[in-house]
């Protein structure tokens, strides 16, 4: 704990090797997604080097890891379901749901203006994820990269479509919706 409070990355590196595998095994167990149980894994270990200062020297530092596990996997049930939710609630309405066809277009203009802002290969990525339908693994084979990669491109490509949608009007709700529809 003390080294870990002193910037030592060896320590930080010891405890990741001596703990990453258990939160793996914890977050898996509850999500039975290996990317998701995987994410939960880095998010907790982010999260104990950026309050490395913070911790406690009374508080076990597997406590404080299993703690934040739990919060993360407990967070990641939270985001699944409310996904599924509105997933269906769309599925089920169809692009009349949306206010009319011309705010439809509208949304799916501002989409393709945020894809079109993506570099070449993460726009790649996420078309075979999000409007093909294809797993991590398959288009990770397809591309000739690591999962671990595609999870990335994935990740980076959403932040960055929310980030548009948000600038020009779309908000998150909006994208959440038109790529619902763009699946069906």
């Amino acid at each position: 704990m003390r080294r870990l409070k002193q910037d030592d990355e060896r320590a930080f590196d010891a405890l990741f090797r001596h703990y990453s595998a258990l939160v793996y095994r914890f977050a898996y167990s509850y999500l039975k997604s290996r990317p998701a149980a995987e994410e939960i894994v880095q998010e907790c270990f982010i999260k104990i080097w950026e309050k490395r200062e913070q911790l406690r020297d009374d508080v076990p530092l597997k406590g404080y890891l299993f703690t934040t596990a739990h919060h993360a996997v407990l967070n990641e049930l939270r985001r699944d379901q409310h996904h599924l939710r509105l997933h269906g609630q769309v599925a089920a309405a169809g692009p009349a749901s949306v206010a009319n066809e011309a705010e439809y277009q509208e949304m799916e203009a501002l989409y393709l203006a945020a894809l079109d802002r993506l570099p070449p290969k993460q726009r790649e990525v996420f078309v075979l994820s999000r409007q093909q339908g294809l797993s991590y693994p398959e288009i990770a084979e397809r591309q000739g990269v690591s999962v671990k990669t595609v999870e990335a491109h994935i990740m980076q490509a959403l932040k960055t479509l929310r980030k548009y949608f948000n600038l020009h009007g779309g908000g998150v709700l909006g994208l959440l919706l038109l790529l619902a529809l763009r699946k069906h």
